[in-house]
């Protein structure tokens, strides 16, 4: 197969992939800062299946990675993913507040 259009096609299957408003939000989060899933469902206030078939979606598309620290699985982006996708994220939204009010009602529900 022609290489121009493997490279339409991928980019067709990013573009679908990343179509996506709780995908692309959990892009956006990760480029924040590494999330359990527990911790993404508290954001996206939806249910742990959808955030794990979601992000199940994007580990398979190379997008995210993740890394084991005792009983929590932590989600991150994929450094290593194409400059096509770097562009994208390079787009989205800065969700450092959301972040840290986050971070900021769980100190101060546990305080």
């Amino acid at each position: 197969m022609d290489t121009d259009l493997m490279q339409v096609l991928y980019l067709s299957e990013i573009y679908k992939l990343l179509g996506d408003k709780t995908r692309l939000t959990i892009m956006a989060l990760l480029q924040v800062q590494s999330f359990c899933v527990r911790d993404l469902v508290e954001i996206l206030q939806t249910s742990q299946p959808s955030v794990s078939q979601h992000l199940a979606k994007l580990k398979t598309h190379g997008l995210v990675k993740e890394k084991r620290k005792g009983p929590w699985v932590f989600y991150s982006l994929n450094t290593e993913c194409s400059p096509a996708i770097r562009q994208i994220l390079q787009h989205l939204p800065d969700m450092s507040p959301i972040v840290k009010d986050k971070k900021a009602t769980a100190a101060h529900s546990l305080g």
